[in-house]
């Protein structure tokens, strides 16, 4: 059975209604700064709520419409491209990105919650321009399809199969019956800590727009700042609480509901929480003594902007406050490699995710057993439990996979007359949703000077990354277009 094609531009159309409901949030944050930046603000979400109504009336049927596989990959896929599109059009509108390159840039980095910027200067942007540009980071960040799904069956549209390949992680974890009411509890913890770190960082000396701004991409672990300098702009108070809330939302939504019901021992006894908390604090120990050492301004301060750098990486934030670059090449290779962790499945990091990189180190060491007892039947084990082969099988291709794509990509963008060290960075910090990255797209630099055509390709690699690649590199097989 072929592709249904309404159903999935009825959805497109309700995507875009979404996207436009969230540009009237920004209404109030023109009208407050400048009334004058409410026209384009307005026309933008008036455009694209226009836009959306259109389809999604004219995609209407009277019957209830199946979503199945085939339909929640193009759903996921073009809905991230859609949304991004009509989020060009403050940018364009305003005048803060000239560039359709760079505005569509800019806006699929904030969905994918990459944070890489082609903004050189952002005291020249209107504050409500910064406003949605941390508003696409804060919506990428759970997803907007597990918003939608929440909604999509009180239209009569069910959602699992939009949920199963949104969710980021190996499988999408239920915490309700009902696929709706999970996304439901999803956001509700997901809007609960934003509300918190907003409050703490507002106590600690942020203005409430700046509080506001950077809960949010905290939280969707984007790494957007309204200062051109990022975190380094704040107070060690300041940076202490957003390295606590990017741990946070680099830990798997799904644990951070038990925490929260009380359920600390099911918190504790998970594997992939122990391992990212242990490479968290190991690692912090380890480098900030090095660091401490280099830059001569005691260990306080090193430990602080170490343990904030190794969080912000490893959860694939990206905010920034030191130039970790500088710190001698060791660290840059450690930082470096830190970009192909990512954060818990489930959680709103990117990256490769350590629960993955778990299963194929205990898969390798397994394998050397059974050489020696190759009739042997020994599993993978993860949390005491044994892993189904399908997922150590679909683990060691996603990773196989992410290696290539990394590898060719690297040598794509050095066609661009890109430097190794920079071609290496800006592919491996895209595909990881990271941010910042190596060489000349360090964390004291940004993405504006690179070619246009190197532009669109690392956008592409933000959206496979993101949608951890096989929702994405499935639409190019032949047998995915099959009416079988």
């Amino acid at each position: 059975m072929g592709v249904n094609y309404r159903v999935v531009l009825n959805v497109l159309g309700l995507l875009l209604l979404f996207n436009g409901l969230f540009m009237i949030l920004c209404l109030p944050a023109s009208f407050y700064f400048n009334i004058e930046d409410l026209v384009p603000m307005g026309f933008s979400a008036t455009a694209t709520i226009g836009l959306g109504m259109m389809i999604w009336v004219l995609t209407r049927s009277s019957e209830k419409p199946n979503i199945r596989k085939r339909e929640g990959f193009l759903i996921v896929s073009f809905g991230w491209i859609v949304m991004s599109l009509s989020g060009t059009l403050p940018y364009i509108m305003s005048g803060s990105v000239v560039s359709f390159t760079d505005a569509f840039f800019e806006t699929l980095s904030g969905y994918t919650t990459t944070g890489a910027s082609i903004i050189t200067d952002l005291t020249l942007i209107p504050k409500d321009i910064l406003f949605w540009r941390s508003m696409t980071q804060w919506i990428g960040g759970m997803g907007i399809i597990v918003l939608a799904v929440a909604i999509l069956p009180i239209l009569g549209i069910g959602g699992m199969q939009l949920f199963v390949a949104e969710s980021p992680g190996l499988k999408a974890d239920k915490l309700a019956p009902k696929i709706r009411d999970t996304a439901k509890r999803l956001w509700l913890i997901y809007v609960g800590l934003t509300a918190a770190e907003f409050l703490l960082l507002r106590v600690a000396g942020m203005t409430w727009f700046d509080a506001l701004n950077h809960a949010m991409t905290t939280m969707a672990t984007g790494g957007f700042s309204t200062f051109n300098s990022s975190a380094a702009e704040f107070s060690p108070a300041i940076q202490y609480i957003i390295t606590f809330f990017m741990f946070m939302a680099g830990t798997s939504f799904t644990l951070t509901y038990f925490g929260l019901v009380g359920n600390f021992k099911k918190v504790l006894q998970n594997e992939e929480f122990r391992y990212y908390a242990g490479i968290t604090v190991g690692l912090t120990l380890a480098v900030s003594v090095v660091v401490a050492s280099v830059d001569g301004d005691g260990f306080e301060k090193a430990f602080r902007d170490t343990i904030f750098q190794i969080v912000s990486l490893i959860t694939t934030t990206g905010f920034v406050s030191a130039d970790y670059t500088s710190w001698t090449p060791f660290i840059t290779m450690v930082f470096f490699i830190l970009l192909f962790f990512g954060g818990s499945a489930g959680s709103t990091a990117g990256g490769v995710k350590i629960v993955r990189h778990i299963i194929l180190v205990k898969n390798s060491i397994l394998e050397l057993k059974r050489q020696l007892h190759p009739s042997a039947i020994i599993p993978v084990r993860l949390n005491g439990r044994a892993v189904d082969q399908s997922i150590t099988f679909n683990v060691v291709a996603f990773i196989m996979t992410y290696i290539i794509i990394f590898a060719l990509g690297s040598v794509i963008m050095t066609m661009f007359g890109v430097d190794l060290l920079t071609a290496i960075g800006s592919v491996a910090t895209s595909l990881g949703n990271v941010g910042p990255g190596i060489g000349d797209v360090g964390p004291v630099d940004n993405f504006a000077w690179l070619p246009s055509g190197a532009k669109w390709f690392l956008a592409i690699l933000m959206l496979i990354g993101r949608l951890e690649l096989f929702t994405v590199l499935i639409l190019f097989t032949p047998y995915f277009w099959s009416r079988h």
